[in-house]
Order: C-alpha cells, then structure tokens, then sequence
C-alpha cells in the first residue's frame, strides 16, 4: 500500500448513521409475517422485502445485554436489516445453545437457560432497531449417546448425510425444533413461531444427498438406507435387475434411478420436517437446505417456499501452519462471481443467499459488497447475508483483521478464528452503507429479459450457459428434465453489459461500474485508466485499485439531492501485515490501515452550497475537501488532503 493510513473500525459504533434512513421501518415485524408470493418476499400489508444482512456464527449469537444493544444500533447504523443465527448448535463455541461453558457434562440436548435468555434479549433488542432474524435451526449439533443414537462418535457434524433419512435423527430434530420456536421471548412477550421479527428459517444448513463429500457408509444407518431403498423399489414397480440393491453403492451420482430415489428421500424429509413447524405454529416461508445447484438436490425443494445458496471466493488454503490466499479481482474474473447461484433461482420462488464472502486477506475484497449488491437487484433476488459478522461476541478488544480468537483454530476449523470476520474491516463492511441502500430501495433495476438454464444431466446444471448470461439478463432454471442442454461453445464476452444498461464489467481491463439515478460506482483497477462518463458522474482516479461509489440519502436521485455519502476505500491490512506472493508471512498488529484513494470526481447537480467534508473512524469531521462549482457540476479530488474514507456532500 502507498502511504497508508490508519482506519480502525470499532465495535460499538460506525463512523455514520444512517438509520435515519429507514427510520419508518421500525420496528422489525411492522408489516406482519414475512411470505413467499412468487418469485418475491412480501410482507402481510403488501410490502415488498428486500433484507442486506449478516451471519452471528456460535458465540456470536449470545452477547451479554450491553453488546447486544450496541450490536442492534451499529448494524442498524449501517443499513443491515436481518441477521442469520449460524452454527448456534455447535459444541465447539463457548457459548452455544445447549451450553454455557465448557467443562460441565451435558445430557441430551438441554438447552442452556443462561445461552437462551441472552438470544432472546438480543432479538428484542435487533426487532426494535428494525433487524428481522433468520433461524438456522441445525448446522452442528453433535448428537449424543443417551439420546438413543448409535454410533455416536462415527458421527459428523449434524449427522450428515444421516440426519436426512434416519428416524431417530429425524424425530430429535423435531424435538429441538418444537423447544425452540414454542420458546416464549420474556422480552417480547412472544413464542418465536409467533414473532414477525422472524422471517425465513432453514431446515438443514448445507445438507444434501448430491455430494461425495457426505459418502452414506456408515452402519447402522447404511442398512438404514438400502432398505428404504428397496421399498421405494417395490413401491414403484422397479424391477431388481435395474436397481439391485445388494451391490448399491449409495454414492453412486451416475446412477439416475439411484437419483431419482435420493431426490424423493430427501423432498420427504423436508416435507416432513416442514409440516412439523407448521404443526408448531411457524409462520414463515421455510427451505430445506443451501447450496442447492444440483438439478436433483433443486426438484427435492419442490415443497418449499423458497430457495437458498451459498457464494465464496476464495482461492488458496488455510491450514494451521500455512496459509496461502491468492489476491484475485471480481472486475477481471472469467467466471463471474455469484454466477453459479443462478443455478438455484427457480422461476416461482424466492431465492436468498444466506452466506457470501470474498474474505480477507485479499487485496480486492472491497469490490465484493457493492458488486453482490447490484447483482442481487439485477437478477431480483431477495437479499443477502455475508459470511460472516463474527464468531465471538467478545469484540471491544479485537483491533485487527483476521484475529478475532487467540487460538489457532476452533472445532479443528483454522479459518474461523478470523478469516471470515466482517465486522471491523473498512474494505468490505466499510461499504455496506451502499450495498443496503442498493438493496432495501432497489437502486439496480431487474433485468428486462430472461435466460433459462437447463440441466445437461440430472446431477449436474449447464453452468456455462449461466455465466454467459448472467450479468446481462434474469437467470432462471428448468427443472422438468424433459431435455437436456449440450454445453455451449461459445466464449463469454470480454465486455458484458446488462440490458438495462445499468451494470457494466469489462474484465480484460480490469474494471466495471453501476450506474442508476440513486447509486453510481466504479470499481476496479481503476488507475490511470480513462473511465467511461456515467450519466451525471465523471471519475479520474490515480490508486491502481479503488471503488469509488457514492448514493444518495433522500428519496431524490443523486443530481436533486442534498445529502449524498461518497466512500472511496481499496486495500486495507494491519500494520506490519506481509504476503511472501501468495504465502500469509505476518498477519501484523492494529491498527488497521488503508490505503487513501486518490480521484477527482465530478457529478451534475442542481443544488446550490453543496460542501464536502471528510468522515474520520472516530466519526468526527476530518476536513474540507476544496470544490469547484460552475455549469450545474460539483467537481473536488480526494486523498489529497482530508484523507478519509466517507466524503458527505450536503447543503451547507
């Protein structure tokens, strides 16, 4: 980085407000039960929902009451409006749902009173800062021997694959599920089931039958298997011969009728699943599992109300002793990031990404927020949740990236002491002030055509046919398998466009823009290039890598408004921070730092005394950057002086 200088975030606050914005959201649940119609969220009074929002992963899920207050007013501050509670049932994390503290055995799955209350306080208080909830009900609850379970160290987290046909692993499931949502929040005075604060709800995290990685070998439960297998057979009138079942393989993906059989299996576990949280008294639109882009895995949500996917970028490995990231660009990707969730966008449901990242240390990550923001809008997807917030909700200490935990890994897992910890990194949490505003308001308009995606095979989509398309129009699957597609030969172009004409990425150069009425932004390798003029916005940028975005904060697009946030953020690392190429040598120390983007910009403008002044981390006042005003633009050069982040242009 050139000239860095420091831009610690902090826990209990953001550098600006903008609650205000959404002021007349409040409080979360105004609009009553959140559900599905068509391919869109609605509220019970019509309103349509849009949710940019974050993962509380295991200990984050229970802060003592003063953190979960402030946490309610920082997210609020930034514009997020839902959390995911993630990984709540994990033994590793101190707290967790079942316990408080480790050391004490714990029978059976009890949940603990102290873990509970605290959950229900921090609901009370994200409801009353306008913040819905989405309940990951089970994701790596470690199921025990006095619940009747066989084999129970042989088991994975969550007993996957297991969990999705067993019958005593289905009936705990159950069991846990009617606990929680029958739970009544003394806070709110409400059963969760009963609580319009939540909005969506996940049977199984990332849990399916299409993937290798989950092989059904283990016994009892293989037997489990075949023998369901065999009365699916029968039922169907399916002749031995063509499925025998003493010389199945049951991981077998090449198999169709082996296909067809898991592909029944597990609608009927969702289904099954979902009629019980019915039967409690859920409400909410409900789906079975993520990361659903298999054709297969995608027909057995057939009963479900919406769908749900999982993005990451990230390219290296992250080991105990070595940890390798390859710093790469979302501006220059061949294979566009977020293109494969298409895959998972059926036509007539809803589809929402509870988990996305493109974590650090990467030098490019600050494209991923605005540029996942734009996409969503474009493809009129309901919203996003990044991966994640943090894993620990003891936070005032922590003052750098990618540290978060003092161990060097948790649950064996090195990469969640702080690699996907969001909260205090200026490069991605940093725009999220633009990403929630695109998102809640719809700054981006749908695309006006549509691109079907077919299966080439009944494991597996064309994903091609969707990266060709699919930052220019709507994509959306077909699940009949009445054909198949080929893959196609074609090239994806090196500059794509969207047929709005609103997103634009030309990747051989390395950069793209968004160009809408509310929101403009530029990001990329922007140095020393001769950028397109957008309509009412001109940048000359002079840091090889930047994104430069500004939004309006009124109702008024950005050339009638008089309040405007321009935030202009690259690279951001600790002090002392090292790569030896793609190698992690140093993580460094606090505080964290950044690199000051250096651009003029322009933008039209009808109002008189705009001024600028840049925001410090601290949220003070940093200085005045110099204007220049004449025929109806506003024209002044950042990093210059007043070095910052945020810029507010307002009438002074």
């Amino acid at each position: 980085m050139n000239n860095p200088i420091p831009y610690p975030f902090y826990s209990d606050r953001m550098p600006l407000d903008f609650s205000f914005v959404f002021a007349e959201e409040l409080p979360a649940g105004k609009h009553g039960f959140l559900r599905a119609e068509g391919r869109y969220f609605v509220f019970e009074d019509g309103t349509r929902a849009r949710f940019w929002g974050t993962n509380f992963n295991s200990g984050g899920c229970f802060p003592d009451h003063a953190t979960a207050e402030r946490l309610a007013s920082r997210l609020a501050a930034v514009g997020i409006n839902l959390v995911r509670f993630h990984q709540m049932d994990a033994e590793w994390s101190t707290p967790n749902l079942f316990a408080f503290s480790n050391g004490k055995r714990v029978c059976g799955a009890s949940l603990d009173p102290v873990s509970l209350e605290r959950l229900d306080y921090l609901i009370h208080r994200l409801k009353e800062a306008g913040i819905y909830c989405y309940m990951d009900m089970f994701t790596y609850r470690r199921f025990r021997s006095d619940e009747g379970v066989a084999d129970v160290l042989s088991l994975a987290d969550a007993a996957k694959p297991y969990c999705i046909f067993s019958r005593r692993l289905i009936e705990l499931q159950k069991d846990l599920a009617t606990r929680l949502w029958t739970h009544v929040n003394p806070y709110t005075g409400l059963a969760y089931c009963d609580d319009p604060v939540f909005v969506m709800a996940e049977i199984a995290n990332e849990c399916h039958l299409f993937t290798r990685g989950q092989p059904i070998v283990l016994e009892p439960y293989r037997t489990e298997f075949l023998n369901l297998l065999a009365q699916w057979r029968d039922a169907n009138g399916i002749l031995a011969d063509a499925l025998p079942i003493d010389t199945m393989d049951p991981n077998d993906l090449q198999n169709d009728l082996l296909n067809d059989f898991k592909t029944d299996l597990q609608r009927r576990y969702f289904a099954e699943m979902k009629a019980h949280l019915r039967d409690i008294g859920v409400k909410i639109p409900i789906t079975g599992t993520n990361m659903g882009h298999t054709p297969c895995n995608m027909k057995a949500h057939a009963d479900m109300d919406f769908t749900d996917d999982h993005a990451y970028l990230f390219r290296g490995k992250w080991m105990e002793f070595e940890k390798i990231c390859q710093s790469v660009t979302i501006s220059g990707c061949e294979e566009p990031y977020l293109a494969h969730c298409a895959l998972s966008s059926d036509p007539d449901k809803p589809l929402f990404i509870s988990e996305w990242d493109m974590p650090w240390p990467n030098d490019f990550r600050a494209e991923s927020p605005i540029y996942s923001a734009a996409i969503g809008c474009l493809q009129e997807w309901s919203g996003f949740a990044i991966h994640t917030y943090s894993y620990s909700a003891e936070l005032d200490d922590v003052r750098m990236l990618g540290r978060e935990i003092s161990s060097a890994k948790i649950g064996d897992t090195p990469y969640r002491v702080g690699l996907y910890t969001t909260w205090n990194d200026p490069a991605k949490f940093g725009l999220f002030y633009h990403a929630a505003l695109m998102t809640r308001r719809g700054d981006v308009s749908p695309a006006k055509e549509r691109r079907t995606v077919r299966p080439i095979s009944k494991h597996e989509y064309n994903w091609k046919g969707a990266y060709l398309h699919f930052e220019e129009h709507r994509i959306d699957t077909d699940l009949s398998f009445d054909a198949f597609d080929e893959r196609p030969n074609e090239e994806m172009e090196t500059v794509l466009r969207s047929d709005t004409g609103e997103l634009y990425r030309d990747r051989a150069m390395g950069f793209g823009y968004i160009d809408t009425p509310r929101t403009k932004c530029f990001y990329g390798m922007l140095g020393e290039k001769t950028l397109p003029v957008l309509d009412g916005m001109r940048v000359e940028c002079r840091t090889d890598f930047a994104v430069i975005a500004i939004s309006s904060l009124s109702v008024e697009e950005i050339r009638h408004s008089d309040n405007l946030l321009l935030t202009a953020v690259g690279r951001a690392q600790n002090n002392g921070f090292y790569m030896d190429g793609e190698r992690l040598v140093s993580i460094g120390e606090p505080p964290v730092m950044i690199e000051p983007i250096r651009a003029t910009v322009e933008i039209d403008t009808d109002v008189e005394g705009l001024v600028v002044r840049a925001i410090g981390a601290e949220g003070f006042y940093v200085g005045s950057v110099p204007t220049e005003r004449g025929a109806g633009k506003l024209r002044f050069t950042i990093g210059d002086v007043s070095q910052s982040i945020y810029y507010l242009i307002f009438k002074a």
